[in-house]
């Protein structure tokens, strides 16, 4: 009887299941070319991941290829590089954090703060470099670190100042790829906070008003406390991909005399897999990249639920 009740209770189930979607098929459909896209280009590539643990040849494919188990792995620890990448990676990561987490935040505090025509076209301002392309970024950034004839350069030689190759000073290279970031992404990361504040009571404010609370105290105890959550979400998120960094731009601005400082985790997998066509050691690192990731992703996380109460899962 136990048995029969379950099979009932389940096709009952299945039955209801079966109603919404068809009730709601709509959603399913609109919903159905994300699902596509994650199946073919985040699930379905799992299936060479494999290759960091074989000796991949293209000739034998992956089934047919040596498998080597840790090899490559080990082979990347004692690298030359490792350490190198390891740091690179790191001290752009962090300082990109550090400097550029804050002013998207600070950004949308200031804008909820002015009228409505200044809040336009300040957002506006800031959005456009968002949509400049990596390539033209990074010819943006070339032309005016010239030693010759970019604008950096122009004004400390009329300030009196000796001219600076800023691109063959290893010292250089990763403020220069930071500011640039923190200018072209800035005004793009502050949208959900302005979508945030949108939430804060205008009662609230307008009591606190009465009250005589001058502006950045309506910032610091009224606006402010209603972004906590979503400053900690996207906190941990962006520590989610700490070890991450796109290999465009780094690669398009790297040059031999700036490698030392330029040599980050993406660009030592492109080279090593397009490049150097050692598909098996760029998988074996990529791999390692991203279990690292996932592991401050979830000491993050749990963190943050143990202090804050607030995490992703």
């Amino acid at each position: 009887m136990p048995e029969i009740a379950k099979k009932g209770r389940s096709r009952t189930t299945k039955k209801k299941l079966l109603h919404r979607i068809l009730c709601n098929w709509e959603l399913y459909i609109f919903v159905l070319p994300l699902v596509v896209y994650f199946i073919l280009f985040r699930y379905m590539p799992m299936y060479g991941v494999q290759i960091a643990f074989k000796n991949f040849k293209v000739s034998k494919g992956i089934w047919g290829s040596e498998w080597v188990g840790f090899r490559y792995f080990t082979q990347f620890f004692h690298s030359f590089y490792f350490e190198t990448v390891i740091r690179n990676t790191l001290t752009i990561t962090l300082l990109s954090l550090v400097l550029g987490f804050p002013l998207p935040i600070l950004l949308a505090l200031a804008l909820n703060e002015t009228t409505a025509r200044l809040k336009k076209t300040v957002q506006t301002a800031t959005f456009a470099p968002h949509f400049i392309s990596t390539v033209v970024m990074c010819g943006i950034i070339l032309v005016f670190t010239s030693p010759s004839s970019g604008l950096i350069n122009q004004i400390i030689a009329a300030l009196g100042g000796q001219r600076i190759n800023f691109m063959q000073q290893t010292s250089m290279f990763k403020w220069i790829y930071i500011i640039s970031g923190i200018w072209q992404e800035t005004g793009w990361n502050s949208i959900i906070y302005v979508a945030a504040l949108s939430n804060v009571s205008s009662e609230q404010l307008e009591a606190a008003r009465i009250d005589g609370a001058n502006k950045l105290q309506r910032v610091i105890y009224i606006n402010f406390p209603v972004l906590v959550p979503t400053i900690i979400i996207l906190l941990i998120l962006r520590c989610g991909s700490l070890m991450e960094l796109g290999y465009e731009k780094i690669y398009l601005l790297q040059n031999d005399v700036n490698i030392p400082a330029s040599e980050v985790i993406s660009t030592y997998v492109y080279k090593s897999g397009l490049e150097s066509n050692n598909y098996s050691l760029s998988a074996a690192v990529g791999l390692f990249n991203s279990a690292i990731n996932s592991v401050i992703l979830v000491v993050v996380n749990l963190i943050s639920k143990k202090v804050s109460e607030i995490s992703l899962w």
